[in-house]
């Protein structure tokens, strides 16, 4: 595949998903200078490893579990953050939607958001994909934990939620 062909290819796959990036950012970054500097972190390292994205899952499962690692490993360390300037521009995707979503977003979207905030790192993100739709074994793959884990994790973490959302309805 030629160098512009694989340019175009990664674009439109990015484009396609980047729902997920303004959902990563927004569970991870309170605000939104944090949310700019992930989204750029997370766009520089997809696009780093996209040679090695082999297809033997899908683009979005690779793509969070890239996403997810930045997304943690930006909060982690500051001497982690990259030097590298790419105009995010160039990749087309609208910032100011990812402050949107949660601006258009219902009262109990935004309380959910608040919880998930709240949550380690690891429950931020099995959270981010069980609402996304993903599977158990696809959780598992982008999170470097066994599906069993998951789905304990999963049952802790929905029942911890409606607690909080019970408690929140009473005040």
């Amino acid at each position: 595949m030629t160098a512009t062909a694989n340019h175009d290819r990664f674009l439109t796959l990015v484009e396609a998903h980047k729902g997920i990036l303004y959902k990563v950012a927004n569970a991870y970054c309170p605000n939104r200078e944090d949310r700019q500097d992930v989204i750029q972190e997370i766009v520089i390292q997809l696009w780093r490893s996209f040679d090695r994205f082999d297809g033997r899952c899908r683009f979005s499962t690779w793509m969070y579990r890239i996403a997810v690692n930045v997304a943690i490993s930006f909060y982690r360390s500051e001497h982690s953050r990259l030097h590298d300037t790419v105009p995010i521009e160039e990749f087309a995707l609208d910032l100011a939607v990812a402050d949107r979503v949660l601006e258009d977003a219902g009262d109990n979207i935004r309380l959910l958001y608040q919880f998930i905030n709240r949550m380690d790192e690891l429950s931020r993100a099995l959270m981010l994909l069980y609402l996304d739709g993903y599977s158990h074994e696809e959780m598992a793959t982008v999170l470097g934990i066994s599906a069993t884990n998951v789905a304990t994790k999963i049952n802790r973490l929905k029942q911890k939620l409606q607690r909080d959302f019970a408690t929140a309805q009473q005040t």
